[in-house]
């Protein structure tokens, strides 16, 4: 088996670049496989492509009894995430772009990414990072004895970080914000985009969970940051308002330096 002594690439999936930066020696061929799987992924829950599992299951053309236990697993993980946040986070309430109401892009990309470093860990990668977007995952240091360092964009300053987070081990990173794609978060209970605030970064042990949280902050806005540290402490939340003021719950303290 050929080994490589760290490794990065860059991938343009998903409508993204994800970028892979793994810091210990591994399997050469790992990369292959993480980047075969993001495809899968894509080709699975693309809304922009018709011909894809979701795209057809949202048209009517198959049925659930059709899906996969990949598929059926995500848009379960969904509705959990719609009952967790009281309605902030539904994948049926936004219009996608291949035309119908069945939308679990919100989950699918931390999800992926998630399960993409599940993947190098059983590679045997125990030092890698990956940024989907800005949707980071990463797990051990990325030298010895030194932390991971991820910057938060800066809302009006797209070359200034606003905070920087520090961590190690296991570790995901999300942030809704509007500065990339304009006011494109929609509320489900009023079907318009919403804009309150600049940004929201939320920090935790699982993207899955930190980038669903994080779009389901935005919509809730300020008390979004409540709702969080009461029901999921083990995720921490920054807020960031048009105003340039800056929120936190408590335990987004331990990932600053």
């Amino acid at each position: 088996m050929t080994t490589v002594v760290g490794l990065h690439h860059v991938e343009h999936v998903m409508g993204m670049a994800v970028s892979i930066d793994i810091r210990d020696d591994i399997a050469a061929n790992s990369i292959d496989e993480l980047v075969a799987w993001l495809h899968h992924v894509d080709a699975t829950f693309s809304t922009y492509k018709l011909e894809s599992p979701i795209s057809r299951l949202g048209s009517g053309e198959l049925t659930l009894d059709d899906m996969s236990d990949e598929v059926l697993g995500v848009l379960a993980l969904c509705e959990e995430l719609n009952t967790q946040t009281n309605g902030a986070f539904d994948a049926l309430a936004v219009l996608a772009p291949n035309g119908n109401y069945l939308d679990p892009s919100g989950l699918v990309k931390g999800w992926s990414i998630e399960r993409a470093g599940e993947l190098l860990s059983a590679r045997g990668a125990t030092n890698f990072c990956i940024n989907a977007g800005g949707d980071i995952v990463v797990r051990g240091q990325p030298t010895r004895d030194q932390p991971w360092r991820i910057g938060v964009r800066h809302p009006d300053h797209p070359d200034k970080s606003a905070v920087v987070v520090l961590g190690s081990g296991r570790l995901a990173v999300a942030t809704s914000a509007t500065y990339e794609r304009g006011a494109h978060i929609i509320d489900p209970a009023t079907g318009q985009p919403v804009a309150d605030i600049a940004s929201v970064t939320i920090v935790g042990p699982d993207l899955t969970f930190a980038d669903a949280y994080a779009t389901s902050v935005f919509v809730m806005g300020i008390p979004g940051l409540l709702w969080l540290h009461e029901n999921h402490p083990e995720y921490a939340g920054f807020l960031i308002t048009h105003d340039q003021r800056t929120l936190s719950t408590p335990a987004f303290d331990q990932y600053l330096g």
